[in-house]
Order: structure tokens, then C-alpha cells, then sequence
């Protein structure tokens, strides 16, 4: 069907001052159970798909596949968008401006993509585009608001998912597949088995199960301690994940669940049987990252190769509640702020240089939706302006087979049946060893990607 025509690189050090909000969303319930260069940001390496690397690859990012050059990724024109031209249109729903926030970067890093793509990488075939949000506070019935939004504008042709893990269902249901939804890192399962979905980097069931590998593969571990906020929903869904990985890999697993409003978490971990476990996986949100670092040091826990988290702690909120980033060993789907060993970072930087904020630019979920967004744009793109529809664009998404701009190497969109539109079920790990507070991160590579185990 054809279209329907239509009228900067900074210290990490600056985050410390930041007060980002909380990862996660409410309520839940849990329980106790054991069982380089710096090219300019304009070629990309071949789209090509690429095996996961071993658990000693001291390369992050996608090694020689990493893409350094956004104007090639994007197949764009180099220089401004045509402001003469029709504007596209892309619509995006985060949740934000609640009591909890999922992705609080989702929106800045998406907003960073199109501000970049439209002064530097020609817009969309030329024309500029224009970023249409809708934000979920805290009600259900807000999704299908958003929902309703994006139906009643003709000019959405694609939606693109923040980190949204309240109004999910209501939003999906009202779309009803009608348009395309884009997304970084899902934060729920409700999105993973929507047929009109594209989850780039992956959702939190298949990204999180690969705990139980690097516990295995890298740590040869026999016995775990995780500890999460049951009341949590969207942390107690992860941790429901990651427990799920562990007992897959054959890892004697303690999960104890407490209350988010606890802050003395000692005995949590105590019961958790962390002093003795071979990995201890704190699983929460930024503020507690803050009271779980804390209680670890009372029992004296610091190993950072043995304490295994998720990058919800790498914040500015994080750094004013303890000092510092935990000194922990950290699973990320994406690339990770000032690794050493991406090839694909300084391209990343020196963009956020100019189009973001320095307590923006480091968070990962600015770093997923900036990736997730130029996805966008290299697909409509490849659609080419007169021909965009929901269903081209769909198509062409859920055919993208990769690399994944600041993602995973290769993706594989609908290689799980019961969740066809997760395309990404690797992430890799980082050891921090300390600096960011004086601009100087230390990061270890501790794996390459790393899929959910086997046997």
C-alpha cells in the first residue's frame, strides 16, 4: 500500500549529581525457595549475523562488527532533513512522570536518535522527523489512552516502546496489532507474545536466564543467593527470570524476597545464604542497589567477581546514595558507557557529546532507545518514504537480522515461538573495579554474549 501523503562525550563523573528516578513498578508478591579509535559517527560493519562470543572474549560491543558509522547504518544522506519536506512521524509510550519509573533515559535517548538523525543523517528519505510521545504514570487505563492516540493519528505508521511495565495489557489490546511496536528491552511478558512487536534488544525472560551460564561457564558456581523486592512487580518478573537461568544451568538457587521499603537488607541476604554462596545476585531497583551495597559490606561480601547484578544500578542516584557504582559484576543487553573494549562506543560518545545531557548519556536505557531508534530509522529507511504502512515497516523490522547498533551481534526475531517478538536473548558482563567518581571507570570484561544455558 503506498504511503498516504501528509502535510556531549563527558566524565562519567558529572552522573553523580544526577537523581534519577527508581527502576520498576509496584506491587507483586515473592517468596523463599532453594532448588580503541575514535571514528566519526557517520560506517557500519556489513549486517551480518555473528556466533555469540565465548565466555573469555575480552572484546565488547560486536567486535569488528561493531557499527561506528550511523550514517551507513541508517542508509541516510549526510547533512540535515528538508524541513520543506512532509515531516514522519514516530510515536512513542514510556512510562514516566509517576510515582516509578521503568526507563527514565527511554524518552531522552530516543529523542537524542531523532534530533541526531534529523541535523546530521538527512531524517527519513530526506524528510524530518518528529518524535510523538505519550506517557503512562501509574494507571492501567492509561495504555489504552496512548493506544487510543496513536490509532486516531493517521500519520503513526510506528510505534516505538520505552520501559513500560504498567498499561501494557490495555495498551496492546486496544492497539490490536494495528501498528507496529518497536521496542528496546521489554519489561514485561505481555509484550514478547505480540505478533506486531519487535524487541531489539530483548525482553526481561530471555535476557536474564543467561545469569545461570556466566554463573556455570565463568564461575563455575554451585550454589546462589538472590535477593529482590517482592512488592516489586517488575523486578520480581526479573528475579523470577534470572532464578529460572540459574536452575536451568544445575545451580542450587536460595531466592528470598523482601519488602521495597525495607533498607537494612543483612538479614535478607543472611537468609539468602549469601555469605556462603559461590554467587550472590542482588536484583533490584536504583535505591536498592544503594541499601543491598550497603548490607553486603556489613557482611563483608565484596568480592566483586562473586556479586552478579543488572545495569538498574549504573545511575547517579546510585553514585549519591553509596559513594560509587557497586563494585559488582554487571549483565547488560546493550553496550556499556565507556568500555574500552567496544569498538563501537566512541561513535556513541561523541554523539551524546552534542545531543545529550552528561547524566543522560551513560544510563543504559538511553543507550537502548538511542540504538533502538536508529533501528527505526534505518527500517523506514529501507522502506523508503512513499511506501510506508504499519505492515512494511513490520515486515521489514521483524526481518532485520542485525547487528543491532549498541546491541547484540545477531538477532533472531521469532526464534521463540511462545514469544514472537523477542529478537534478542543475549547479554554480556562487566566487572566494575571503580574510577567513576573521578572520571576514570575501570571496567573489567568479564564475558562476551552469552545466551540462557542449555544443559
Amino acid at each position: 500500500m503506498l504511503r498516504h501523503r501528509r502535510l556531549g562525550y563527558t566524565s562519567l563523573a558529572a552522573i553523580a549529581v544526577a537523581s534519577l528516578a527508581a527502576a520498576g513498578c509496584s506491587s507483586g508478591s515473592g517468596s523463599s525457595s532453594s532448588s580503541s579509535s575514535s571514528p566519526a559517527p557517520a560506517s557500519s560493519a556489513p549486517a551480518s549475523s555473528a556466533p555469540a562470543a565465548s565466555p573469555t572474549s575480552t572484546n565488547g560491543g560486536l567486535g569488528a562488527q561493531s557499527v561506528t558509522n550511523y550514517l551507513q547504518y541508517v542508509g541516510g544522506k549526510a547533512g540535515p532533513a528538508n524541513t520543506s519536506l512532509p515531516p514522519v512521524y514516530i510515536g512513542f509510550v514510556n512510562q514516566q512522570g509517576g510515582p516509578t519509573t521503568v526507563g527514565p533515559l527511554a524518552t531522552a535517548g530516543a529523542q537524542m536518535a531523532v534530533n541526531y538523525a534529523n541535523a546530521e543523517l538527512g531524517g527519513v528519505d530526506g524528510h524530518p522527523i518528529k518524535l510523538v510521545t505519550c506517557f503512562i504514570a501509574s494507571a492501567e487505563e492509561e495504555g489504552t489512552v496512548c493506544a487510543q492516540k496513536f490509532l486516531a493519528n493517521k500519520s503513526v505508521d510506528v510505534i516505538e516502546m520505552g520501559g513500560v511495565a504498567i498499561g501494557v495489557q490495555s495498551f496492546y489490546s486496544t492497539l490490536a496489532g494495528a501498528k507496529p511496536v518497536i521496542d528496546g528491552v521489554a519489561a514485561t511478558p505481555i509484550d514478547s507474545v505480540q505478533h506486531n512487536v519487535v524487541i531489539l534488544f530483548g525482553d526481561v525472560t530471555h535476557i536474564l536466564p543467561p545469569f545461570g551460564t556466566y554463573a556455570r561457564d565463568v564461575l563455575h558456581a554451585k550454589t546462589a543467593a538472590l535477593v529482590y523486592p517482592s512488592d516489586n512487580a517488575g523486578i520480581a518478573e526479573g528475579a523470577a527470570a534470572v532464578k529460572q537461568g540459574l536452575l536451568a544451568a544445575g545451580i542450587k538457587v536460595t531466592a528470598v524476597g523482601y519488602p521495597e521499603s525495607q533498607t537494612d537488607l543483612t538479614s535478607v541476604l543472611e537468609a539468602a545464604g549469601a555469605p556462603t554462596a559461590d554467587v550472590v545476585i542482588p536484583y533490584t531497583d536504583s535505591a536498592g542497589c544503594v541499601n543491598l551495597a550497603k548490607s553486603l559490606v556489613t557482611l563483608g561480601i565484596t568480592n566483586p567477581k562473586k556479586i552478579l547484578s543488572a545495569p538498574l544500578c549504573l545511575n547517579g542516584q546510585v553514585i549519591a546514595g553509596f559513594g560509587d557504582f557497586p563494585h559488582w559484576t554487571y549483565a547488560i543487553a546493550s553496550s556499556l558507557y565507556g568500555d574500552p573494549t567496544d569498538p563501537g562506543m566512541p561513535a556513541y560518545e561523541a554523539v551524546a557529546a552534542k545531543y545529550s545531557t552528561p547524566a543522560d548519556a551513560p544510563d543504559p536505557w538511553n543507550i537502548v532507545d538511542f540504538g533502538q531508534t536508529l533501528t527505526t530509522i534505518k527500517v523506514m529507511n529501507e522502506v523508503g518514504y512513499a511506501n510506508l504502512s504499519p505492515s512494511a515497516i513490520l515486515a521489514k523490522a521483524k526481518a532485520f537480522t542485525g547487528p543491532q547498533a549498541l546491541g547484540a551481534p545477531s538477532l533472531s526475531c521469532g526464534k521463540y515461538a511462545s514469544a514472537p517478538g523477542v529478537c534478542n536473548d543475549r547479554i554480556q558482563f562487566f566487572t566494575y573495579m571503580g574510577g567513576v567518581t573521578k572520571g576514570k571507570p575501570e571496567w573489567v570484561k568479564a564475558a562476551g554474549w552469552l545466551q540462557p544455558p542449555t544443559g
